[in-house]
């Protein structure tokens, strides 16, 4: 079977490797010059199976207030006149109970530790390299009342055998040693050890050759326009170089899937949340992270690659924006000079914007739509790269009629009919 997918962020390129190992003709569409050149370029680079939590959970309606007013605040909401925006927040906010917070989360990681598996199966199999480690994540928390908020999601990590462990401080700083000189400013952590890291761009260019050496055909600086339906199928794409056919179409367009699908009546509640990032070069690799730490306070991630620290955190709603704001640069330079002063120059940092594409309830968008030949890979909010190769061996399955290897009820966009 011919299948296009559009998109060839780290979600729809591994959509595209595994359709193609199951055997269809792909071709992979995108208006960038390469592959992972927008939300994948310069993400956390944290692959955080255990950390996969939706932003909608209890107690966060009053947080956010409280975050509204603070100078180094983890969410920002600029109000706009898009109705999207107003109507995403009141379907994230009637997903913040106990009970949508639950049913969410376990959904997430069902997906998150499927995509650990696909993605060691992966590596096993193929020579592909993007500065990984296997060395866990560690959240840290800077008030008690953050080790008492975490006790239920220690619970829902117990039942989907996500192994994790509550540290003290020391434990904290022989997992990592760098935060050995402000251990004044934490209390605690949650260790997730089989949480990784890696460089999701040079994921991207390297699976885009083994897909190439597989038979998938990109096109690149190609804009997408819009879908052809005729009796309640997709005949085509129109294209900035014309129409291009296929069997079956699936869109992996981050934050820009709502918008193409929207005519054609497949409402997906996906909106562009604006995250920031930092590289620096490591200029004491004794006091740099040797992981992933993850500041619960600020909701910032600090990232080791083999040289370099990434740095990211804020969800901003602000629509399409792609500005870099000084003050949100402010916050996540903030952090890493709280935690770990003497491990990377600051004078040096690279910083980058991208829009991530958040569903209301944290869970991506995966699976069939209305239409009989249309599906989506989309929604993952800040965990593409943590689900990527799972959500995509997932879609590869449903495209092509097999019995999946998870359990995908709840998934699709079905679930907001």
């Amino acid at each position: 079977m011919k299948v296009m997918v559009l998109g060839s962020g780290v979600v729809g390129l591994t959509s595209a490797w595994y359709l193609a190992q199951a055997g269809h003709q792909v071709t992979v569409i995108d208006r960038q010059a390469r592959s992972g050149e927008e939300t994948s370029f310069a993400n956390a680079g944290q692959i955080s199976y255990g950390y996969s939590s939706p932003w909608a959970a209890p107690g966060v309606p009053l947080k956010a207030l409280k975050w509204l007013t603070q100078k180094h605040s983890p969410l920002i909401i600029k109000p706009g006149t898009s109705p999207q925006q107003y109507c995403w927040t009141a379907q994230m906010l009637k997903n913040c109970s106990e009970k949508n917070y639950q049913i969410n989360k376990s959904r997430m990681l069902r997906i998150a530790n499927y995509s650990r598996q696909c993605l060691l199966d992966l590596r096993q199999q193929q020579a592909i390299a993007y500065e990984g480690r296997q060395q866990g994540t560690l959240q840290v928390f800077r008030n008690q009342s953050q080790v008492d908020a975490v006790q239920k999601d220690m619970q829902l990590l117990a039942n989907s055998d996500t192994r994790f462990k509550l540290l003290n401080v020391d434990e904290c700083v022989q997992t990592e040693p760098g935060l050995a000189f402000v251990k004044n400013k934490i209390v605690a952590g949650l260790h997730l050890p089989d949480d990784e890291t890696g460089d999701c761009f040079q994921f991207c260019q390297q699976l885009t050759e083994l897909a190439k050496q597989a038979g998938v055909t990109f096109k690149f600086n190609v804009q997408v326009n819009n879908l052809v339906t005729d009796n309640e199928k997709i005949t085509a794409v129109n294209t900035s170089i014309g129409t291009l056919c296929a069997d079956a179409y699936v869109v992996a367009l981050g934050s820009y899937s709502a918008p193409l699908l929207k005519p054609l009546g497949v409402n997906l509640p996906v909106y562009p949340v604006k995250g920031y990032s930092l590289t620096i070069p490591i200029t004491n690799a004794d006091f740099a992270p040797r992981s992933t730490v993850m500041d619960e306070t600020f909701k910032v991630a600090l990232t080791r690659f083999d040289n370099r620290i990434r740095v990211a955190g804020t969800a901003e709603l602000a629509g399409f924006n792609l500005d870099i704001a000084a003050k949100r640069k402010a916050t996540i330079a903030m952090v890493t000079d709280d935690l770990f002063p003497r491990a990377g120059d600051l004078a040096k940092a690279q910083y980058w914007t991208g829009l991530r594409p958040m569903t209301p309830d944290g869970t991506p968008i995966i699976g069939k739509t209305k239409i009989a030949n249309l599906f989506t890979n989309t929604g993952h909010g800040t965990l593409g790269w943590t689900m990527a190769c799972g959500s995509g061996k997932l879609l590869a399955d449903i495209v092509s009629g097999n019995e999946t290897d998870i359990d995908n009820r709840g998934l699709s966009s079905f679930r907001y009919a």
